[in-house]
């Protein structure tokens, strides 16, 4: 039987749960990661978390990530949103691990220019193994905007405080963005066969039984590849300029002109035959993508 839940809804109850004193600023934290201590009873323990969360950790660290387990030998920078289960998967001594751990509550960014746009950072919703693995120079720089935000946490609040906080947490975002922007470039050729997957597996979806079930979603792509979906659909828009849904609604509409030309079948046939519920959304699609309704293409050819 699974542990029970345990929900973390505050920095403070973050705080108390790792023994830590009460922090400086009520919606944001940077922890040393040497001094982390996960105990034997904290072991196997599913954390819920309301707080956002970036981690840089060098060494060998065992964590439980949702469904999956992971054990790293190298340094890394990854993040979870709000909504995550994470689980320790074996005890901890401090100076076991080092780096850096920062959490932050929705609040903290929530009147913002950051928090309009949160969630153009999609890393936040990738999967542990789509970490991203940074150079010496490129960790350097990251411990550099922690760091800033770590003196400002530590001072008296004031009325700046909150501007100057959110600040350097959208550069070392947007750093991440660029250095992500990196690794997909420097693992091109091993995203090239991914594409290549997606691809064989986008056909095989719709020549089976499947699409009677409907157009299908990028989970159920991501699940067959074993990557996150926002994971999946960033990878495929850097090596095509197209997303997973332009992948899978110009699919369709390639299929359609064959099926429109090919066969006599009434236009609602062949929507449905493609997955469509509803003919008008198909027609929709194709008119958008073509610059003609379906009937009228067909009439043209």
């Amino acid at each position: 039987m699974p542990e029970p839940i345990v929900h973390i809804k505050s920095i403070a109850q973050l705080h108390q749960l790792l023994g830590y004193e009460k922090p400086t600023h009520p919606l944001i934290t940077v922890i040393d990661a040497s001094k982390l201590v996960v105990t034997r009873e904290m072991v196997g323990a599913r954390l819920l978390s309301d707080l956002y969360y970036i981690g840089m950790k060098d060494g060998s660290c065992g964590m439980d990530y949702g469904r999956n387990q992971y054990d790293f030998e190298e340094g890394v920078l990854f993040f979870t949103a709000p909504g995550q289960v994470v689980s320790p998967t074996r005890e901890q001594k401090a100076n076991d691990i080092e780096g850096w751990m920062i959490y932050f509550h929705p609040d903290l960014i929530r009147k913002s220019p950051l928090g309009e746009h949160i969630d153009e950072y999609t890393f936040f919703s990738y999967d542990v193994h789509e970490a991203l693995h940074v150079s010496d120079q490129e960790k350097e720089v990251l411990t550099a905007c922690i760091q800033q935000i770590k003196v400002e946490c530590d001072q008296r609040i004031d009325n700046h405080s909150q501007r100057v906080i959110t600040s350097n947490l959208e550069l070392l975002l947007n750093y991440a963005m660029r250095f992500y922007e990196r690794q997909f470039n420097t693992r091109t050729n091993i995203h090239q066969d991914t594409v290549a997957q997606f691809e064989k597996v986008l056909k095989a979806y719709f020549n089976s039984d499947q699409i009677q079930n409907g157009l299908p979603p990028i989970q159920y792509f991501a699940e067959k590849l074993h990557l996150s979906p926002n994971y999946l659909s960033d990878l495929l828009r850097k090596e095509s300029g197209r997303s997973a849904k332009d992948f899978i609604n110009d699919y369709v509409v390639e299929k359609a002109k064959n099926m429109l030309l090919g066969s006599n079948d009434a236009v609602s046939e062949i929507a449905y035959n493609l997955g469509f519920n509803y003919p008008h959304y198909f027609s929709r699609l194709f008119k958008t993508k073509t610059g003609m309704t379906p009937q009228q293409y067909r009439d043209a050819n």
